[in-house]
């Protein structure tokens, strides 16, 4: 048995993930930490580091990047891996996160649902084929969210961008623009509403024709089955960083 603990526990994603391990064979649900406790837990759960008394054999991180670092800290104390699947980092952030992984096994992904990652493989190729169109990403969540644009979108535009040799850039704010579209940007464009879990979609706009790829997700226990599997993962991995594709590169072998 694997035993868990959860940082972020009281968020909505927080919830889920303890739900499914509680409800799991292979998993057992040891801790969980927040910053903010609120209601009866049927787990211990911990508002500060110094408090922490259980200590797990993997993290699985749903917070907010303050909370992350706060629980990396705590991680390359006790030797303990690490999923992340918190996004909102700055390049900066991206690159401690990095520094971290140095000393832990650390499995970081903007999105843990497995078609996603197919999604990225996707327009990775795609993209050299359709260079001469313009390239849109149009990301929808729900109002609670408080990044944008999302950390999918823009690890998409990330990916097209490095797979054109860092030709384009992103354009994240047109308001205030009054000149034609630039051939070299990459259109970001963030929805926010209602209770939408998540859809991602890029379109390539040629001259007489659009070629566009669209994921729905319809149910966030997605992303938490994901975070599970990923910690099986990383369980017994050395120090680094890893990420979807490491776990299953076996799958996309067809991609390359």
């Amino acid at each position: 048995m694997i035993e868990v603990m959860v940082n972020g526990c009281s968020g909505k994603m927080g919830q889920i993930v303890c739900d499914l391990i509680e409800q799991s064979s292979e998993f057992i649900l040891k801790s969980g930490f927040d910053r903010t406790v609120t209601g009866e837990f049927a787990f211990p759960v911990f508002d500060k580091i110094e408090n922490i008394t259980e200590k797990s054999d993997v993290i699985i991180d749903f917070s907010v990047p303050v909370a992350t670092f706060r629980i990396l800290d705590y991680a390359v104390q006790n030797s303990i891996p690490v999923v992340i699947a918190t996004t909102g980092f700055s390049k900066e952030e991206e690159k401690k996160i990095e520094s971290y992984s140095k000393q832990i096994p650390i499995f970081k992904s903007a999105n843990m649902s497995y078609d996603i990652m197919i999604m990225k493989k996707l327009v990775q190729w795609l993209a050299p084929l359709l260079k001469d169109t313009n390239i849109e990403i149009t990301e929808t969540h729900h109002n609670r969210k408080i990044d944008s644009p999302s950390g999918t979108a823009q690890m998409l535009a990330d990916t097209i961008n490095t797979s054109l040799g860092h030709q384009l850039y992103c354009e994240y704010n047109r308001h205030d623009k009054r000149e034609k579209r630039n051939k070299n940007e990459i259109g970001m464009n963030s929805i926010r509403g209602g209770n939408i879990v998540g859809e991602h979609s890029v379109q390539f706009f040629g001259e007489f024709e659009t070629f566009e790829v669209k994921h729905t997700s319809y149910s966030r226990n997605v992303f938490a089955e994901g975070a599970l599997k990923a910690a099986k993962f990383i369980l017994n991995k050395s120090n680094g960083l890893y990420c979807m594709e490491d776990m299953c590169n076996g799958d996309v072998s067809f991609f390359t």
